[in-house]
């Protein structure tokens, strides 16, 4: 489904680079693969001789870097992020990376995820004396490593600010001195490690690499604290590694289909979900049609599977501005005209199958539905590639309330009728995992689940979660 539509959003994208004359250009090119995970704001940051040098602002990559800017970010060394945020993390002095500068060194900072001990730890730091300047969690790990007294190492201040944190992150660090890149003890959100020449390269996803011409060395490892300067490249850890616990939505939905996580390729692992989909449910149809762009995968597989052709049923508009970032539901509904349309000689007179990744509040859909029967489809049969989503997100994505999620306390069925399909079918958790590649023998199966099944594998603190929400988190 499309994420500008409903409102299902990945809080950002980080890139780092460190030894390479055109670190700045390099990492502009590496945001834009990355637009994907969020086009709200942008900002790079590179190192020379004479400090840290700093450009970003709201927008889209090529629009933030429109001009020379570029040519003004020098140095061979930088880190990047493109961010999403949430309605309260909005306005130019959240947009990462963060810089913060004192007598002792500068450094800077881009993260994805969400920390969950956030507030408690920034509550802790103003008594102290610690002044923040923005809403950002990532702003946390700054003033903590700061005030890691006793410690005279940055590494080592860096790793006690790090097992101070709780929830899912994936940081890029930028000093005088060194990039640092470090995730979280349970490996939430995805990170990984390439080589470019004599480069060494960061990215949220690995086609990221591709576009530079990079080549992928390996994932970063949960609770691993990677330290690389002129000397080369040294792997710490500052905690010990978790149950694994990458985030499925991922592989579902956030990730681009031509990237790898932990050595799983997303187009691949979405077909396969297609496919057991179709083996799940036995459905009489003349046409398979997938959601742009996400659930084309899915489609595909299914149409393989099932034996019913695939057509491209609807068709995405690349030239509408992104509708996701408008507060009212109002507006996201009538972004849903703007974006889809359906081809009329596909369906027409058609019994289709709509192949979706997921269902989040259940009005883009309905209108889908409604759509292609306005277009002439006889039945419209909706399957999603995933299971139902039935708890809110407090790792970095934005489904913060029961309230926001359609299969909250209703039956498949119920569902059914309230976007008014013929059909309604869900992927089972086993066959997701297995389509993935991690078949369910651990206790989590080396992903996060919690979205389908409410079982966070972190501890949630009470200021993470919304007043009337907190009785349902467990």
């Amino acid at each position: 489904m499309l994420a500008e539509l409903r409102g299902l959003n990945e809080e950002c994208g980080v890139f780092g680079i460190w030894g390479h004359e055109d670190a700045a250009q390099i990492s502009y090119y590496g945001l834009h693969a990355l637009q994907h995970r969020g086009q709200e704001g942008a900002g790079i940051v590179t190192k020379d001789s004479k400090g840290l040098h700093v450009h970003k602002g709201e927008g889209l990559v090529n629009e933030v870097f429109s001009g020379d800017e570029i040519n003004s970010l020098t140095g061979n060394a930088a880190i990047g992020q493109v961010r999403y945020s949430s309605e309260n993390g909005r306005g130019i002095e959240n947009v990462q990376p963060l810089v913060f500068r004192s007598t002792t060194g500068s450094l800077s900072v881009a993260h994805n995820g969400n920390i969950v001990n956030a507030a408690e730890l920034r509550e802790h730091l103003e008594r102290q004396g610690s002044i923040f300047q923005t809403n950002s969690d990532t702003e946390v790990l700054a003033h903590l490593i700061k005030r890691s007294n006793g410690t005279p190492r940055q590494r080592d201040r860096v790793k006690k600010a790090l097992s101070m944190l709780r929830g899912a992150f994936a940081f890029v660090i930028l000093t005088e001195d060194g990039l640092l890149i470090a995730q979280d003890p349970n490996g939430l959100r995805p990170l990984s490690l390439g080589k470019m020449g004599d480069a060494w390269v960061v990215a949220s996803e690995t086609c990221a690499f591709d576009i530079i011409g990079a080549q992928s060395v390996r994932s970063v490892e949960p609770g691993e604290l990677i330290i690389i300067n002129d000397q080369g490249l040294h792997s710490e850890r500052f905690a010990p590694a978790a149950d694994s616990a990458m985030c499925s939505m991922e592989y579902v939905y956030f990730a681009r289909p031509d990237s790898d996580i932990d050595g799983i390729n997303i187009h691949s692992a979405r077909k396969r979900c297609g496919k057991r989909l179709a083996r799940e449910v036995q459905i009489e149809a003349d046409v398979v049609t997938g959601v742009p762009d996400s659930s084309i995968s899915a489609a595909i597989g299914f149409s393989e599977e099932s034996g019913i052709p695939y057509e491209l049923g609807l068709i995405k508009s690349r030239y509408v501005g992104r509708t996701f970032i408008q507060p009212s539901q109002e507006l996201r509904e009538q972004g849903v005209k703007m974006k889809l349309s359906p081809v009329r000689q596909v369906v027409n007179g058609k019994r289709v199958v709509m192949v979706d990744d997921s269902i989040v509040r259940g009005t883009t859909s309905k209108r889908i539905v409604k759509m292609l029967k306005e277009a002439g489809a006889t039945e419209v049969h909706v399957v999603i590639a995933s299971p139902p989503l039935v708890s809110p997100c407090f790792y970095g994505v934005d489904i913060s309330t029961d309230s926001e999620l359609i299969a909250t306390n209703r039956s498949i069925e119920e569902i059914r009728e309230l976007i008014e399909a013929d059909s309604l079918t869900f992927l089972s958790p086993e066959g997701m995992l297995e389509s993935i590649g991690r078949p369910d023998k651990t206790k989590n199966c080396g992903q996060c689940l919690a979205c389908f099944t409410g079982d966070y594998p972190t501890e949630i603190y009470a200021d993470t979660v919304m007043p009337h929400e907190k009785e349902t988190v467990r």
